[in-house]
């Protein structure tokens, strides 16, 4: 599979998780809500996908998880449930695409 092809793969499904574990949830705009999440957690795993550092995957999942968690978890200030969510995340797609190439 191509980088590209796996970098948007494991961010669709990252995003798609992201949406499934707030469904449950009640915001007063649940669209925009749901549609950030998933561009949200989308990037992560695109990005994931695509950089190449020389770093083990792990650490390189980790980094853009929390890095690009960031703004929103700043926004919301709910931040242990979206930096953790984006750190987790990060680092089991790290080694996913580490393991790919």
């Amino acid at each position: 599979m191509s980088r590209i092809a796996l970098a948007t793969l494991c961010g669709v499904i990252f995003g798609a998780i992201a949406v499934a574990t707030m469904l449950p949830m009640s915001f007063p705009d649940k669209q925009g809500a749901l549609t950030a999440a998933f561009l949200d957690r989308f990037a992560i795993g695109f990005v994931i996908g695509i950089a190449d550092l020389p770093w083990p995957g792990w650490a390189t999942g980790l980094f853009f998880g929390l890095l690009l968690s960031a703004p929103s978890a700043v926004i919301t200030k709910a931040w242990a449930p979206i930096l953790g969510l984006g750190a987790i995340g990060g680092i089991i797609i790290g080694v996913v695409v580490r393991r790919g190439r």
